[in-house]
């Protein structure tokens, strides 16, 4: 599939889900690199797609294998800072709305525990 027959997809769900009076949110897989995700918000929006972002923040161990990070270094010491500053400083209001969704693969207590402390250093 094209990236345009995939945005004809996004677009026509989006009219589907507007037309039956509810509320839209894409929410994104786990990601890595804040460029790609900020290209995409672009294009969302010229698109004129303007429903809400979750950026996915986590990981599962697929993801993990297939980019060869080790699970054990993860549940270490790995965060998603650097993806996060990124992020913050990247979105602009041509990319409308956007927040984040976790995915808590070291277990929600870490995950709350790392936003309480990546937000006490910001």
């Amino acid at each position: 599939m094209t990236a345009d027959q995939t945005f004809e997809v996004l677009i026509a769900k989006c009219k589907e889900i507007a037309g039956r009076g509810m509320a839209l949110l894409n929410v994104t897989q786990f990601a890595f690199d804040a460029a790609p995700i900020l290209r995409w918000f672009a294009e969302l929006r010229q698109r004129e797609i303007d429903a809400p972002v979750r950026i996915g923040v986590g990981a599962s161990t697929a993801v993990l294998a297939k980019y060869g990070i080790s699970i054990t270094k993860l549940l270490g010491n790995a965060s998603p800072d650097r993806l996060i500053d990124t992020l913050e400083a990247g979105p602009s209001p041509r990319h409308g709305k956007v927040r984040l969704h976790f995915y808590p693969f070291g277990g929600l207590a870490r995950t709350v525990a790392w936003i309480n402390d990546y937000t006490a250093r910001h």
